[in-house]
């Protein structure tokens, strides 16, 4: 029966008619279906069909549904085919809608777009059950619009990932019940799926931190550290204001160059956990990644010691000059060092919060101390003076604004303040708790590279302008000498006696830039923030790099790039805190905290760190060169030559720092990295050198179009006719033997289709085409068997095979296993190019065959036996070619026995076509039926190259029946002449009862020279 229309009613009816439960059909919730269609439930007892219709606005008119969608179906079973588009308005008319609607589409807010980390309500839909779009083009339709979710990895943390319908799906009728499974084509997740889409549906309510608290905080707080107060001061006594400038610009021109190209990989995708190691290997692939992931968390440990070890230092230095040491000096600096590396791991296993808080509470002690110095270097005391503090001077700022290098040069200067440079990255190495990484890393970094440099530059302006080179810290009571000159002279002060007269000698004064490390407190207006300050830095750093280290490690454990690390991957909370890194990191920290000796291994650190910019610019540098359609980076301010560059730098600086310290590191990274490539991770990441790779190979490709080919560059190129390669493993093996790192071997397998389609082939591809002898029985739908010779149940228990099985079985690996002494025959009896020749050749330089010698046969005159040979070695020592005897056959033509020829007759007779035996009309319409059939005609005109197929069956089986293997060249038939039966007979006689025979034939085109 068929239901009537359903009655008109205005456009806003439809938004306040929401479905019934009881007519919602039952089957799959939307979160286990990935293919569901709500279907359409009717009453058998009425006319009117009940259907729920999409809201639409109130200008939008919603058409009827099409008569083929009208038939009832009685009972109240579900009709099939129909679809329901789901209201996403409010369920009463009073509520306002989450979303807003254009032209008849939902159009998502971007806080439903990423509701699973901001916090908001998650819509659990899919591409069918939220079917809002079927009408978007006025009809029924499966097909999707463009939506942000479709393009979503199976666990994002942004949302859940719809998968749009597959063409074949598309193509198919819609009158299909939904995929039981909930996914179609078998696509179930993967165990680390799952648990990835677990840790996702567990996120909710994670603490994600802005770009200033994220970033910026913390890479400020690293920069500074206690270079500024502690050692500024020192390097511009050494260098002056003008070199001291250009050593901070030089530093901060490669951090910016490292933090542009940081921005440009941060902003080329979704970042998730993992900082430097992240960044690295999702660019240049799992073996850098990987080599540079373990060093630079490794690197991020021992810094909290090196950060822990100098603040425990001040604080000795502090109880000393009050006497109040506790053991003695070294014993003092690891029981501080101890009890201070056990509160910060209480900061950062109490939570990335409570980390957060305190990074704030130290960058505003770090920042009071700052100005502080630049306040008191305004206030001019007198008491101060004898310590060469002047406030500002003019001739101060001329006396030190050149160098004067005591002991030191500019680039072990540089190689000093660089280190205060590399921490640009301790936003990006907590970029999994960064709600927007894309946007905070390129703003948080290169401000924050910005800032620091700008106050670098403050500080050693200000300090060469106000403080002398020397002081004596004794107050000038006497007249000054006549042949005062220094800058203090016109205060009343002469320092000259402080200058050592003999080159490295060390100053008898104890104050001034070149004396005096703590020089700004001095100059400070409130001494104490200056150790506050000094605190601050190294406590800040020192947590930074306990936080970076286990977040870094946790994502290179849970990639699985190396064994039995995965056990601190484990993340605990809310916020996935790597809770076993964190004591793993506390482990190493404190190790090297009671060494308490770190001036050897703090060169190695401060490699390790340049080690990874130097990869991040180089990252940048091969997708650029790569020139992927994926690299679309939207930080817009770098250069693939700068990146590159930048990369240069740091290798550079790195040997400027520490010349073993650098060779140490690349040779641990090199190591890293031969064995992250020999092990072959199991990812794909669609990384810079898979790019690469491909633009190369295409790139060669098309530059090999162009040049002709040549006999010294020829290379096999072989199609294989395997069909499934696994049903004749032993030709794929052989073949495989000669052309492993040397030719091209492609499996093919004959179908035989109604319909050609032209398809693209190899430039140049000149194929050597193989076969095998036997091949296994087809499928009833004319498929090949895809299964292996011998299947082996798992589950049953093991059995000998029988003597046929264990005959096939080990023919099919008789050329997978090294071959013992023996010989490899070559019967080259007709000049095919050499061809014949190269192919043992090439068997025989193989690892496997090298026990095997080359033995050559050729076809001679009996009375010419001795001169064959002897052309014959001379010919194969040009093609310097090694070969063991060389046989010339003399009897080749000899008549062949009678038992060959008996059985070559009974091998042929079910072929014969026997045209004696029928009419002549007969005769010519089967053979043109059965064009294989041998006639006798046939037989008689090829009698003597028969005879010879036989009798050189018998010259085989006299001197080759103990080969390895058999290479032949292998006869040819006249087109049109010879008969497939005919021929097909001759190569089964020449083979019969044989070690394995390769017949061979090239193209009697020279594929062996012997000029150079």
């Amino acid at each position: 029966m068929s239901a009537s229309p359903p009655p008109s009613v205005s456009p806003g009816e439809y938004l306040s008619a929401p479905e019934p439960d009881a007519l919602k059909p039952a089957g799959p919730t939307p979160s286990q279906s990935r293919f569901q269609v709500d279907l359409v439930t009717e009453s058998a007892g009425d006319c009117g069909t009940t259907v729920g219709y999409d809201s639409s606005p109130p200008e939008y008119v919603a058409e009827p549904p099409p008569d083929g969608l009208r038939d009832s179906v009685s009972g109240g079973e579900e009709a099939k085919g129909r679809f329901r588009v789901v209201n996403f308005a409010a369920s009463s008319p009073d509520a306002a809608p989450a979303e807003t609607a254009q032209n008849g589409d939902t159009v998502m807010s971007e806080g439903s777009l990423h509701s699973s980390t901001g916090g908001q309500q998650h819509h659990h839909y899919d591409t069918h059950t939220n079917t809002y779009y079927l009408r978007t083009f006025g009809h029924n339709t499966i097909d999707a619009v463009p939506k942000i979710d479709f393009y979503r990895q199976t666990a994002a943390p942004l949302g859940e990932k719809l998968i749009r319908p597959t063409l074949s799906e598309l193509h198919d009728e819609l009158d299909k019940e939904p995929f039981e499974d909930g996914f179609a084509n078998g696509e179930e997740l993967t165990p680390a799926e799952e648990s990835a889409a677990k840790d996702v549906s567990e996120s909710k309510g994670v603490v994600k931190f802005g770009w200033i608290k994220g970033v910026l905080v913390r890479c400020m707080l690293n920069i500074w550290g206690v270079m500024l107060f502690i050692r500024m001061t020192w390097i511009v006594g050494q260098a002056g204001i003008a070199y001291s400038c250009i050593i901070v610009i030089m530093a901060t021109v490669v951090t910016t160059i490292t933090g542009c190209s940081t921005s440009a990989i941060a902003t080329n995708g979704f970042v998730r956990g993992g900082g430097a190691y992240y960044l690295i290997s999702r660019s240049l692939g799992p073996e850098f990644g990987g080599s540079i992931g373990l060093i630079f968390a490794f690197a991020n440990a021992v810094a909290v010691a090196m950060y822990v070890v100098g603040f425990a230092e001040t604080v000795v230095e502090l109880l000393m000059d009050s006497g109040l040491l506790m053991i003695d000096q070294t014993n003092d600096i690891r029981v501080i060092g101890t009890i201070t590396v056990i509160l910060l791991l209480g900061i950062s296993v109490a939570g990335m919060e409570w980390e957060a808080k305190a990074q704030i509470f130290l960058l505003v002690i770090l920042i009071t101390a700052i100005f502080n110095y630049f306040i008191g270097s305004f206030i001019a005391v007198d008491l101060k003076k004898k310590f060469g503090f002047f406030s500002y001077d003019a001739g101060i700022l001329a006396e030190n604004f050149g160098p004067d290098f005591r002991g030191q040069t500019f680039f072990s200067v540089f190689s000093i303040f660089f280190p205060a440079a590399t921490g640009i990255l301790a936003g990006a190495n907590i970029s999994g708790d960064l709600a927007d990484p894309q946007m905070a890393i390129p703003k948080g970094t290169l401000l924050a590279i910005l800032i620091t440099g700008l106050v670098y530059v403050g500080v050693a302006i200000s300090a060469g302008a106000c403080i002398v080179r020397d002081a004596t810290g004794i107050e000038s009571n006497f007249t000054l000498i006549s042949n005062c000159t220094d800058a203090a002279c016109k205060y009343g002060y002469d320092f000259s006696s402080c200058r050592p007269t003999v080159e490295g000698e060390v100053s008898s004064c104890k104050f001034g830039l070149h004396n005096d490390f703590q020089v700004m407190s001095v100059v400070s207006g409130f001494s104490p923030l200056i150790s506050a300050g000094i605190f601050s830095a190294t406590l800040s750093s020192a947590l930074a790099s306990l936080v970076s280290a286990p977040k870094v490690f946790q994502a290179l454990c849970k990639d699985n790039i190396y064994p039995g690390i995965a056990i601190f991957g484990k993340g605990y909370g809310k916020n996935n805190e790597p809770l076993r890194g964190y004591f793993l990191t506390f482990g190493i920290a404190l190790a090297f905290i009671l060494i308490a000796e770190l001036n050897v291994i703090a060169p190695i650190i401060s490699n390790f760190f340049l080690a990874s910019y130097a990869l991040i610019n180089f990252s940048v540098f091969h997708a650029s060169l790569a020139n992927s359609p994926g690299w679309r980076p939207s930080f817009k301010y770098y250069n693939m030559w700068v990146s590159l560059a930048g990369a240069i730098l740091c290798c550079v600086v790195m040997f400027i720092i520490n010349w073993w310290a650098a060779l140490l590191t690349n040779v641990i990274v090199l190591s890293l990295y031969i064995y992250v490539s020999y092990k072959k991770p199991d990812v794909n990441w669609g990384s810079s050198t898979q790019a690469l790779t491909y633009h190369q190979a295409l790139t060669h490709s098309l530059q090999l179009c162009g040049v002709a080919d040549h006999i010294k560059t020829f290379r096999p190129q072989c199609l294989v006719m395997t069909g499934a390669p696994n049903s004749r493993p032993a030709i794929l093996h052989l073949v495989h033997a000669f052309t492993k790192n040397v030719g091209l071997m492609l499996c093919g397998h004959v179908r035989i289709l109604t319909h050609m389609f032209p398809i693209a082939a190899l430039a140049d591809f000149n194929p050597l085409v193989f076969f095998s002898k036997c091949y296994p029985d087809e499928d009833d739908d004319g498929k090949a068997h895809t299964q292996p010779l011998l299947k082996k149940d798992k589950k049953s228990p093991t059995v000998p095979l029988n003597v046929a099985d264990q005959r096939l079985l080990d023919a099919s690996q008789q050329f997978q296993q090294k071959q013992g002494k023996g010989t490899v025959d070559v019967w080259w009896l007709f000049d095919d190019g050499g061809l014949t020749l190269l192919i043992p050749y090439l068997i025989a330089n193989k690892k496997k065959w090298k026990d095997c010698k080359i033995r050559v046969f050729i076809g001679g005159k009996i009375n010419r036996i001795d001169h064959d040979r002897r052309a014959m070695a001379t010919l194969l020592s040009k093609f310097r070619i090694d070969f063991s005897d060389i046989t010339v056959l003399g009897d080749i033509n000899t008549k062949p026995k009678s038992e060959g020829l008996t059985e070559f007759a009974q091998m042929i007779e079910p072929y014969k076509l026997r045209e004696d035996d029928m009419e002549q009309e007969a005769a010519e319409k089967l053979k043109s039926e059965e064009p294989w059939r041998i006639t006798d005609n046939e037989l008689e005109l090829y009698k003597a190259k028969g005879n010879r197929q036989i009798r050189l069956n018998e010259l085989l089986k006299e001197h080759s029946s103990t080969a390895n293997l058999i290479v032949m060249s292998m006869p040819l038939a006249r087109k049109g002449a010879v008969s497939s039966a005919l021929y097909m007979a001759w190569l089964d006689t020449l083979s019969k009862d044989l070690p394995p025979i390769l017949l061979v034939r090239g193209n009697h085109q020279s594929v062996l020279t012997f000029y150079s």
